[in-house]
C-alpha cells in the first residue's frame, strides 16, 4: 500500500521546519486528527495490515524474515524516514530508521519486533498467514465476514485472526496510520523519532545485544525508549507499563534403576524416580504458593511507594480472572496480581516420567524430568537465582551432575539430579516518577480519554535490559493488543478497537509536549 501523498507532506514539513511548530494543544489535536483519518481511511489501513500479516515471519525462516524486513523498511521510507537494515549473517536484520524533527530537543526510540512464534497450521481454524476478519471473537460466537471497502463503517469489536496480528505486527500499521494522519493534517512531530524493529525477539533476541553494541552512535542520544508490545490491562483499559520480568530456567532429571523394572517384581524395593521428583518439587514451594528455596526473594528490589500506589489504583480484576480461569483461589490467599508480578516466580512448565493413559505400563522407569521456569524481577541475577535452586536441590541430599551419570556415580550416590540450565536475561523496571516520562503520560491520557492505567510491570519478559547499556533513558512499554488475543497460540487475533486505539496513542506520542 502506497502513501506517496503523505510522504510528500512529511518531506515538505521537514524542509520548511513546520514539524517543529505543532499546535499548542498538540496531543489533543493530534488524536482528533487520527480519529478523523481512521474514519476516512480505516478500510485501506486494514488492507495494508492484511498484506503485512500475509508474510510468514518465523525468525528461523531467513527468506521470509528478509521479505518482512524489506517490506516494513519501504513503508517507513515512504513516510520520510531514513531507513537502514543492520545486517548479520547469524540473525535476521535489525530494522533501523530515523526521522528528524527541526528544532526538536528530544529523541524517542520506538521498539517493535516483526518476527512471530512458530505455527502449527493444523491447530488453527484458518491458515495462520491467511488473515481473516470476524464479527467478534470466535470464542464468543463470532462469524467470518468480508473485509470492509473504502467508506464502510468499521465495528471496533471485529477481530483479525492471523499469526502476529497482536504479537507484534499490530503496532506497525497503527504507527503508520498515526504518521499519515499527522502529515495529512499538517501537524508536526515534537521529537526526533528512531525506529528499532527486532526480527528475532520470539527466538530470544540472541544477537540484539551485538547489534546495539556495534552501533552505539545510533542509540546513545535516545532520551526515551518506547516498547510497543504486549496486551492492555485485563480490565480492557489502556496501560503504560514501566517494566518487565526477566526469565530463566532449568531442567532437572532424577534417577531410579538404570532400566525399566517390572513394578510387580520390584515395586516397594526399587526407588521410583517419579516419587523422588514429586518430593523434590514439593520441597520448593508450599501449598499457598510461597517459594521455600533459601534467599529466593532476598535480591528482589523493594517495591517503591509510587509502585504500590499504582497497584492500588488499578481496577480490581482478580475476581473476574479467577472466574474466567476456573480458579477458586489464587496464591498467597488471593494476593493481588499486581503485587505478585513484582516478586520472582517459580513455575513448573512440564513433567515427564514413563507414560499415562492407554500407554501406561506396570514399570518403574529409569528417570523423571521436570522443566522449571523462573520469572525474575528487578534485582535478580539469572545465574545467581539458578544457583539458589541448585543449592536447594543439594540440601535435599542430591548429588548434581551435568550429564547422565556413569555406573560408578549411580552406585556411589543414592540421590542423583542432572541439572541443565537454560539461558535467560534479567528484569527491568523504570522509575515511575522519572520527569522524562511525565509528558508521555500526559499525552497518552488524551488518547485513553483519562482511562490510562500506570502499571509497574508486565508479567511477561522482554529483553529491555540490553537497552540500559546503550543509554540512560527511561524504558517504558505501550501495549495496545487486547488481553484475550491468544498470544503465542493458535487463532491469535487483534480486536480492531485496540488496533485503532494504537493509532490515537501513537499520534499523541509523536506530538507530546517538549521537555
Amino acid at each position: 500500500m502506497k502513501y506517496l501523498a503523505a510522504a510528500a507532506l512529511a518531506t515538505a514539513a521537514i524542509m520548511t521546519g513546520a514539524a517543529a511548530q505543532p499546535p499548542a494543544d498538540k496531543p489533543a489535536t493530534a488524536v482528533a486528527a487520527a480519529q478523523a483519518w481512521k474514519g476516512e481511511h480505516g478500510a485501506k489501513m486494514l488492507q495494508g495490515f492484511m498484506d503485512l500479516l500475509s508474510l510468514p515471519n518465523d525468525a528461523n525462516d531467513a527468506e521470509n524474515i528478509r521479505r518482512n524486513a524489506d517490506y516494513i523498511s519501504a513503508l517507513f521510507a515512504e513516510r520520510g524516514f531514513e531507513m537502514e537494515l543492520l545486517e548479520s549473517e547469524e540473525a535476521p536484520p535489525l530494522i533501523y530508521g530515523l526521522r528528524e524533527t527541526p528544532g526538536a530537543t528530544r529523541t524517542i526510540a520506538i521498539y517493535v519486533h516483526y518476527d512471530g512464534q512458530p505455527t502449527e497450521p493444523a491447530e488453527w481454524t484458518h491458515p495462520p498467514f491467511d488473515p481473516r476478519l470476524y464479527s467478534r471473537a470466535m470464542s464468543e460466537g463470532g462469524e467470518e465476514i468480508a473485509f470492509p471497502k473504502d467508506g464502510d463503517a468499521i465495528n471496533e469489536d471485529w477481530r483479525v485472526y492471523a499469526r502476529s496480528a497482536s504479537d507484534d505486527k499490530a503496532p506497525i500499521p497503527a504507527l503508520l496510520a498515526a504518521i499519515d494522519a499527522l502529515d495529512e493534517a499538517g501537524i508536526g512531530f515534537t521529537s526526533n523519532i528512531k525506529l528499532v524493529f527486532d526480527g528475532e525477539e520470539e527466538a530470544g533476541s540472541d544477537y540484539l545485544d551485538d547489534y546495539l553494541g556495534e552501533h552505539p552512535d545510533k542509540f546513545a542520544d535516545v532520551d526515551l525508549w518506547l516498547f510497543c508490545d504486549g496486551p492492555t490491562h485485563q480490565s480492557g483499559r489502556p496501560q503504560l507499563v514501566f517494566g518487565v520480568r526477566g526469565v530463566t530456567g532449568l531442567e532437572v532429571t532424577v534417577y531410579g534403576p538404570n532400566r525399566g523394572l517390572h513394578s510387580g517384581h520390584y515395586g516397594n524395593w526399587a526407588p521410583g524416580p517419579g516419587w523422588r521428583l514429586a518430593q523434590l518439587l514439593a520441597s520448593m514451594k508450599d501449598e499457598k504458593g510461597r517459594v521455600l528455596i533459601k534467599d529466593f526473594y532476598k535480591s528482589a528490589a523493594p517495591i517503591s511507594k509510587a509502585e504500590r500506589a499504582a497497584i492500588a489504583a488499578m481496577p480490581d480484576t482478580d475476581g473476574k480472572l479467577r472466574e474466567t480461569f476456573g480458579l477458586a483461589e489464587t496464591e498467597m490467599n488471593n494476593a493481588p496480581l499486581g503485587e505478585r508480578l513484582l516478586l520472582p516466580a517459580l513455575n513448573l512448565k512440564g513433567l515427564k516420567s514413563a507414560e499415562i493413559g492407554a500407554l501406561s505400563r506396570n514399570v518403574i522407569p529409569p528417570t523423571a524430568t521436570a522443566s522449571i521456569g523462573l520469572r525474575l524481577v528487578k534485582g535478580n541475577d539469572p545465574e545467581e537465582m539458578l544457583t539458589l535452586v541448585e543449592k536447594h536441590i543439594e540440601r535435599q541430599g542430591y548429588h548434581i551432575v551435568r550429564e547422565d551419570p556413569s555406573a560408578e556415580i549411580r552406585t556411589r550416590y543414592p540421590l542423583i539430579a542432572k541439572v541443565r540450565r537454560s539461558g535467560g536475561y534479567p528484569a527491568m523496571r523504570s522509575d515511575m516518577e522519572d520527569a522524562r516520562v511525565a509528558p508521555l503520560i500526559s499525552a497518552l491520557k488524551e488518547a485513553a480519554d483519562d482511562g490510562l492505567i500506570l502499571n509497574p510491570s508486565l508479567g511477561g519478559s522482554l529483553p529491555l535490559y540490553m537497552f540500559e547499556s546503550v543509554s540512560d533513558a527511561p524504558i517504558v512499554i505501550l501495549p495496545i493488543a487486547n488481553y484475550d488475543n491468544n498470544q503465542h497460540s493458535a487463532d491469535e487475533n487483534i480486536r480492531l478497537g485496540n488496533l485503532f486505539y494504537g493509532v490515537d496513542a501513537y499520534a499523541a506520542v509523536l506530538t507530546m509536549a517538549a521537555d
